[in-house]
């Protein structure tokens, strides 16, 4: 487990895992959610095709920064006042200060570039730094995500509501059993987790919990969001939308408005699928992810030498050029 600092004094928890000369990938995680439930299995896999994976606790999870001097804030005033307030109401934070902490983790990596892929909120972070810091981004996978805040049915939205009034005190068997009930309720019905993947996820959440208002307070900056369909469509990296054919938290017809915001992004929809990594999944995971990143990888690099070729004298050029079109002649290939 390694540490950087940002400007604005977050102290972001990652690991590194892979070659670092290799491609580098930036994982994401969602709300509440901390950097291992991206699962090791899934990352493993990746690194094993060529990339270096970077995952990391946002702020206010895990062991990453817990803002606690923001307190506890009020969705539903958060919530009120980005429909009806002619101006936007205070925040601790916006998922745009996420995206920030995830351009800081590349620059003290000296990454001046990398692939990125998010899940539920850390796919809405990953679409802001596709759509603002384009240079820096070689390529999304958005998963489980969507272009707006969640639309839920009354019923749905009760029970999540009050799902998210986690175990306000430090008591490790309501943390793991929240943690657990949780899971069920937002997992894959046609790859349903283990017990013992269940017990061990919610045992290492325990062990790194930082704050449990945390959840809040990342809560709080999804709603002050709003709508971001306009920000989706500014994206030219190349992009790969996955979503659970059965995902109670984040409905597939969002996963599917996201791709189609999203010129020529490719959208894989997974059967039995809810809002969860379950290992069953991984090899699948796995395939798509690695396809889209391969691909990527390819089109970036002919993107970066013929940046380069127009700085080069005029006699160099030849060479340079033919280099070029063998590699998009290999990105074709790879489409058919």
């Amino acid at each position: 487990m390694t540490r950087v600092r940002t400007r604005d004094g977050i102290e972001l928890a990652y690991e590194s895992i892979g070659n670092p000369q290799d491609p580098p990938l930036i994982l994401i995680m969602g709300l509440g959610a901390q950097m291992h439930v991206w699962p090791d299995s899934l990352c493993r896999n990746i690194a094993a095709k060529g990339f270096r994976v970077i995952r990391f606790d946002n702020r206010d999870s895990g062991e990453s920064t817990a803002l606690e001097e923001h307190g506890n804030p009020s969705i539903i005033r958060v919530w009120l006042g980005t429909r009806l307030a002619k101006k936007k109401p205070a925040v601790p934070y916006t998922l745009k200060d996420m995206a920030r902490d995830v351009i800081a983790l590349m620059d003290t990596l000296e990454l001046d570039s990398a692939h990125v892929a998010g899940a539920s909120m850390g796919g809405m972070i990953a679409q802001i730094l596709a759509a603002k810091h384009r240079r820096r981004i070689r390529s999304l996978t958005s998963i489980m995500s969507s272009a707006t805040a969640p639309r839920l049915p009354v019923s749905q939205l009760q029970m999540l509501l009050h799902l998210a009034r986690r175990p306000g005190s430090r008591n490790r068997d309501a943390h793991i059993e929240y943690i657990t009930r949780m899971n069920r309720m937002i997992g894959s019905p046609g790859y349903p987790m283990k017990d013992d993947e269940l017990q061990r996820l919610a045992e290492t959440s325990w062990e790194r919990t930082a704050s449990p208002l945390g959840f809040k307070r990342q809560l709080a900056a999804i709603t002050h969001a709003g709508d971001r369909r306009r920000l989706l469509q500014k994206i030219k990296a190349r992009t790969l939308v996955i979503h659970g054919a059965d995902d109670p938290l984040v409905p597939v017809t969002m996963g599917i408005e996201t791709a189609a915001l999203i010129r020529r992004s490719k959208l894989k929809i997974i059967f039995g699928m809810g809002h969860d990594f379950p290992e069953a999944l991984v090899p699948r995971l796995t395939r798509l992810m690695v396809r889209h990143l391969k691909k990527s990888e390819k089109k970036w690099q002919a993107r970066q030498l013929r940046k380069s070729l127009r700085r080069l004298p005029e006699d160099d050029r030849s060479a340079a050029n033919d280099h070029a079109s063998s590699l998009d002649w290999l990105n074709q290939a790879d489409n058919h």
